[in-house]
C-alpha cells in the first residue's frame, strides 16, 4: 500500500507512522474506497506515537497511537457528517480541525502547515462533492414521487355526412383562417415552437428550474425504456455541472 501512497505523501509525513497506518488502513478501508491524503502530527518535541488524520473519498478517520504504540484508535466520521474543515496556523505548526453537524469538534494540533493545508483544500473539494450528491439523490427521490400517469382520453364517436354540394367549401379557408378554434391551434403551433427554442439553447443559458426539467424528462426516457442507463448517467453528468 506504500507504493500506492508515494504520489500522495510528500510533505516530509514520518515514514514510520505511515507505515503504522498503511498497515492498519489495508483492513479497515470499505470496497472502492481510496486514501486521498494523509496528514501526521509533528510536535516540537521527539514524538514517538504521533496522532494522525486519514482522508478518504468516503470519509476522515482519527488514528491516535495507544500502549506505546501497539494499539491505535480509530474515530470515522462520513462527509454528510461533517458541516466545515478550519486550519489554524500557529508558530508551531498548524491545527487542523473540523465540526459534525451534531456539534462534535475534532481537532488535531502541531500538523505542519503544509500538511494541514493538503488536509483543508481536500475536505473542502469532498463536502462539495457530498453536497452535490445529497442534493441530486432528493431531486430523484422527487420526480420518482411525482410522476403520474395521465388517464386515457375517452375516444369520441363522430358521425360522417355525406356531402353532394361542393360550393360551400370555397368559402371554408376564409372561414376556418377567422375561426376562434383554428387561432387557438396557431397559439398551440407558437407555443410548441418556443418550447423547442427552450430544449435548444445550451445548458449553460437554462436557468435551474430549466436544468431541473430537462433531468425529469431523462428520467421519463429512461424509465420507457428509451434510453439507456449509460445514456442516461451521461446525458445527468452533463447537466449537472451547470446546477
Amino acid at each position: 500500500m506504500l507504493d500506492n501512497l508515494k504520489k500522495i505523501l510528500n510533505e516530509d509525513q514520518d515514514p514510520k507512522a505511515i507505515e503504522k497506518i498503511s498497515e492498519k488502513l489495508d483492513n479497515l478501508l470499505m470496497q472502492g474506497e481510496e486514501v486521498g491524503y494523509i496528514g501526521v502530527q509533528k510536535k516540537p518535541a521527539l514524538t514517538v506515537f504521533p496522532d494522525s488524520i486519514v482522508m478518504t473519498n468516503k470519509r476522515i478517520i482519527i488514528c491516535k497511537p495507544k500502549n506505546l504504540g501497539l494499539s491505535m484508535s480509530f474515530t470515522d466520521y462520513d462527509w454528510n457528517e461533517i458541516v466545515a474543515p478550519m486550519v489554524k496556523e500557529n508558530l508551531l505548526g498548524s491545527e487542523f480541525s473540523f465540526v459534525t453537524k451534531t456539534d462534535i469538534t475534532e481537532t488535531i494540533d502541531y500538523i505542519p502547515k503544509n500538511q494541514a493545508r493538503k488536509l483543508y483544500t481536500f475536505a473542502k473539494e469532498q463536502l462539495e462533492i457530498a453536497k452535490r450528491s445529497s442534493a441530486f439523490s432528493k431531486f430523484e427521490s422527487h420526480i420518482e414521487e411525482a410522476e403520474i400517469v395521465p388517464d386515457l382520453l375517452p375516444v369520441e364517436t363522430v358521425e360522417v355526412e355525406e356531402v353532394t354540394d361542393f360550393s360551400n367549401f370555397i368559402e371554408q379557408p376564409r372561414q376556418l383562417v377567422e375561426s376562434t378554434d383554428f387561432k387557438e391551434e396557431v397559439t398551440e403551433v407558437i407555443s410548441q415552437n418556443e418550447i423547442i427554442s427552450k430544449e435548444n439553447k445550451s445548458l449553460d443559458q437554462l436557468s435551474k428550474e430549466e436544468l431541473f426539467e430537462k433531468l425529469q424528462n431523462y428520467k421519463k426516457l429512461l424509465d420507457n425504456g428509451l434510453i439507456l442507463q449509460g445514456e442516461y448517467d451521461a446525458l445527468k453528468n452533463e447537466v449537472i455541472k451547470y446546477l
